[in-house]
């Protein structure tokens, strides 16, 4: 490793450790300027849009099962996000992003154009991609960069022994029951367990948390700051080269 990478590699912690610090912070405030409460697990109704995702679930299970169809070529979790090494190991955890760290990606979105639709509706999107998760797989605890955000996830293929697939937020176990949506705050320690032996799929997206003014000054601010980080900006690249993966693949694909 040159001096070069040293001192890059010595910023980026730094840059992280502050930025925790700073998040922590900040964190208390946005719980205080909350609209919908500060807890773990919320109910589906605070948000009113969901009823739209149960009501077309089909649809965008229709547009995963073409999806599934390439999933040797989708990547994994931490192909896209390499901080995320830890809790994505090998195939394990694939991901088919439409939103990454507020960027649309296009042709993904072409590709399944009811969920394009939906997502393309709602107020201040993050993140959205489908969740793929490997039978016998576990996720480890883990919680997210900020609480200014809220996590939804629409089940899409849930495995019969719904029982051992299973989500923990906080104290709080959760199962998922297919075309209808959970809602949490991933700034809580989480983890994931899907015990069985058939494949778990959510559409899984994140929102900006509703908030009076200050707190949306506040995450706005905090928000920004995390995307010109180098932990964002390393995925947008890696998004960007998988997104042209795949693009080929599914040319080569229709051509053979």
């Amino acid at each position: 490793m040159t001096i070069a990478d040293r001192f890059r590699s010595f910023r980026r912690r730094t840059v992280k450790r502050a930025g925790k610090f700073l998040i922590a912070r900040a964190s208390r405030l946005i719980a205080s300027q909350s609209l919908i409460g500060d807890q773990p697990v919320f109910d589906k109704s605070v948000f009113p849009w969901t009823a739209d995702f149960e009501a077309n679930w089909e649809k965008i299970r229709a547009e995963l099962e073409e999806v599934m169809k390439a999933r040797e070529a989708l990547p994994s979790f931490h192909e896209i996000s390499p901080d995320q090494y830890r809790i994505s190991k090998e195939d394990n955890w694939k991901t088919f992003v439409f939103y990454g760290f507020g960027i649309r990606v296009d042709s993904n979105c072409e590709r399944c154009p009811e969920t394009a639709r939906l997502l393309d509706q709602l107020p201040d999107i993050e993140n959205a991609w489908f969740s793929i998760l490997a039978p016998r797989y576990h996720i480890p605890a883990h919680h997210g960069p900020t609480n200014g955000i809220i996590r939804v996830h629409l089940a899409l293929m849930v495995p019969r022994d719904r029982e051992n697939c299973r989500i923990r937020v906080g104290d709080e176990i959760l199962h998922w029951d297919e075309g209808k949506c959970i809602v949490f705050d991933d700034y809580y320690n989480h983890e994931v367990w899907n015990d069985t032996d058939e494949t778990r799929v959510v559409l899984f997206f994140d929102v900006d948390r509703p908030m009076r003014p200050l707190g949306r000054f506040v995450n706005r601010l905090m928000i920004a700051g995390i995307k010109r980080s180098a932990y964002v900006r390393d995925a947008q690249k890696r998004l960007q080269v998988w997104e042209d993966k795949l693009r080929d693949f599914q040319s080569t694909d229709k051509a053979a």
